[in-house]
């Protein structure tokens, strides 16, 4: 029980401290690829908090996975979201050092929030429990990804788009 209790004050104050990042580096790059995807993972991550914070509350007072709190969550639209921008980012400023350390700060965070959840879905009995940490782990690895995509764009943009260019070369 206690340790169950200390995993989630981490996972609270790691969604919490990520989330905080987040909306301070949209804020401040100019790259509007990176600040959708900023504030994406921003409002997912404040997502994460909201329903952390209901299974303590219930874990606390009842000492028992709940039954009526509801812990789904939404699955992210992160890969949308960088779609999306990059449709509106022609001749939008490129990303600068900071935003690069900030992807790099990033990912960082989402590789460990990946382990971090799927350690706590190996560690638990109970088929919800173990659903809800999987489904946690997924959203952050895909917040992984995602970044380390954006990442590269912000990189080198011109290759990124030749990579992921789906066209062929035979003129179809």
């Amino acid at each position: 029980m206690k340790d169950r209790l200390n995993a989630l004050d981490v996972a609270l104050n790691n969604e919490l401290r990520e989330r905080e990042f987040y909306l301070r580096h949209a804020t401040r790059t100019k790259n509007p690829v990176g600040a959708a995807m900023f504030r994406q993972i921003a409002a997912e991550e404040l997502e994460h908090y909201e329903r952390l914070h209901a299974l303590k509350e219930t874990w606390e007072a009842k000492r028992q996975w709940p039954e009526t709190v509801p812990l789904k969550v939404n699955g992210t639209v992160v890969k949308d979201v960088l779609k999306g921008a990059l449709k509106q980012a022609a001749g939008a400023p490129a990303g600068d050092a900071d935003d690069r350390e900030a992807l790099k700060t990033a990912i960082a965070f989402e590789a460990k929030g990946t382990e971090f959840y799927a350690g706590l879905r190996d560690r638990v009995a109970d088929p919800r429990e173990k659903a809800f940490f999987d489904l946690l782990a997924s959203i952050e690895h895909e917040h992984y990804a995602s970044l380390k995509d954006t990442e590269e764009y912000l990189t080198d943009p011109a290759g990124w788009f030749r990579k992921t260019d789906r066209g062929g070369l035979d003129g179809a």
